[in-house]
């Protein structure tokens, strides 16, 4: 089956519904028919001995057969039937059997006793023709005896009545067959179109019209489908414009360091320098390769940070420990910008403790550097229903609304004219983070303060 079309096998499987259907419903009117015609003529086969009954009770029996014999071979009405007329253990009085059957040995009814379906007897022939067959004793109005009467008819004309019919059955389960194959070929068709229309605008979509959709205008069995692949598109745009923006946001980044290696180095070449020249040169360009490098390093951690199934190491963590660890590295760095640092954390968080701290430290490295001097930064712990928040807040200029939406977006920095040794990737790193605790993050800013949010489960 796997290598027919799709409408070849919805053909094929209402095709042979239709002859299942048919043949079942053609095996139960067959069946139907033969009983019936059976009960008929199993009653005829009664009529005619109860007629003769009452002929023979009405009649002077042994002159009524020595005078009119084809009176009773024209009771028979036909080749195919058998009478005999006796006294038992006696010569017959008259024998119609045009075929010259055999005499069935079968016992007669009593003469006091009715005829019922029951009595008929049902024999086969050698050529498998059926037969049926009757015996019945009954009374001669001149008191001579009882008279056995033996009747039988052979059903030639039932058995092809009912193969006339079995064979009409077949015709026209085969018709209806051949009829419903070719007619479900034509309507799966004509059903299956929408499907070829949807495989038309599929094959339309490629790079440049990544914006395009699937029509919803299908049926109501396509909809889930056509939903699952709109969704698949608006994520691979977003893919796709993403990975473009870190293409060209990367290469403006390394073209500034690259291009002042290679300034300064061409500058250099130009004509022989003294020794302090070149070690000011090799100073300035180890600045740039271990900014390349940090780089480089952020550009891997967010490559893998993208994998969700990336191992981690998962530990309980004194949030009370990591805020006394990570004010004794950055009060040093506020005092230098006139800045206080507030610690209020408490409580206990599952989470990847170098992860943890490491998302921390770039939202702290990032109040510090665009904060208001003499200012407090405070960051603080909040219990919620469903998880904890950490936060981390600080005065300077208001983040707009636009600003708010990209600022976890790569390379991109609110303030261009105060990113000194920034690459723009910090606050990547900790979208990217938050992302592998199951966890989110977000920003708010309002009336001078701005207040980031880690959120985890």
């Amino acid at each position: 089956m796997k290598k027919f079309s799709l409408a070849a096998r919805l053909s094929l499987m209402l095709s042979a519904t239709v002859i299942v259907i048919f043949s079942f419903s053609g095996i139960a009117l067959y069946h139907s028919l033969a009983v019936q015609i059976g009960l008929r003529d199993d009653a005829a086969l009664l009529t005619r001995i109860d007629q003769i009954r009452t002929l023979l009770r009405d009649e002077d029996a042994i002159t009524l057969i020595q005078q009119k014999p084809r009176l009773f071979a024209n009771m028979l009405g036909n080749t195919e039937s058998l009478l005999v007329l006796r006294f038992p253990g006696r010569p017959p009085l008259i024998v119609v059997n045009p075929g010259q059957r055999p005499l069935p040995a079968i016992t007669p009814v009593a003469a006091d006793q009715p005829l019922t379906l029951s009595s008929v007897h049902h024999l086969a022939i050698n050529d498998g023709t059926p037969f049926i067959s009757a015996a019945a004793l009954t009374p001669t109005r001149d008191g001579s005896g009882q008279i056995e009467i033996i009747t039988g008819r052979l059903m030639s004309e039932r058995t092809q009545t009912m193969n006339s019919y079995r064979n009409q059955i077949i015709l026209a389960t085969s018709l209806a067959a051949l009829l419903v194959a070719a007619m479900s070929v034509w309507l799966v068709r004509r059903s299956l179109s929408p499907l070829r229309s949807l495989a038309t605008e599929a094959n339309s979509i490629d790079v440049r019209h990544l914006s395009r959709r699937m029509p919803d205008q299908a049926p109501a069995e396509l909809q889930p489908l056509i939903a699952a692949f709109n969704q698949m598109l608006s994520r691979l745009e977003m893919g796709y414009q993403q990975l473009s923006q870190v293409s060209a946001d990367m290469a403006h980044e390394l073209r500034t360091p690259v291009g002042t290696l290679l300034g300064q180095t061409e500058v250099a070449l130009s004509q022989t320098r003294s020794v302090s020249d070149y070690q000011a040169l090799l100073g300035s360009n180890y600045e740039e390769l271990e900014r390349l490098s940090k780089m480089i390093d952020n550009m891997l951690f967010l490559a893998r940070a993208e994998d969700a199934s990336q191992a981690m190491d998962i530990q309980c963590i004194d949030l009370v420990q990591l805020g006394e660890k990570l004010q004794d590295y950055f009060d040093n760095m506020a005092e230098e910008k006139g800045m206080r640092l507030e610690m209020e954390m408490h409580g206990e968080l599952h989470a990847d403790p170098q992860l943890l701290q490491r998302a921390l430290a770039n939202l702290m490295a990032n109040a510090l550097r665009y904060g208001d001097r003499d200012t407090t930064i405070r960051v603080y712990s909040k219990a919620q229903p469903h998880g904890i928040e950490l936060v981390v807040e600080n005065h300077g200029p208001v983040l707009s609304a636009e600003q708010q939406t990209r600022i976890f977006d790569r390379f991109w920095r609110a303030d261009t004219s105060r990113h000194q040794g920034s690459s723009g990737l910090g606050l990547s790193i900790v979208r990217g983070i938050m992302r592998l605790h199951q966890g989110s993050c977000g920003v708010k800013s309002e009336q001078g303060v701005n207040r980031f949010t880690l959120r985890f489960p």
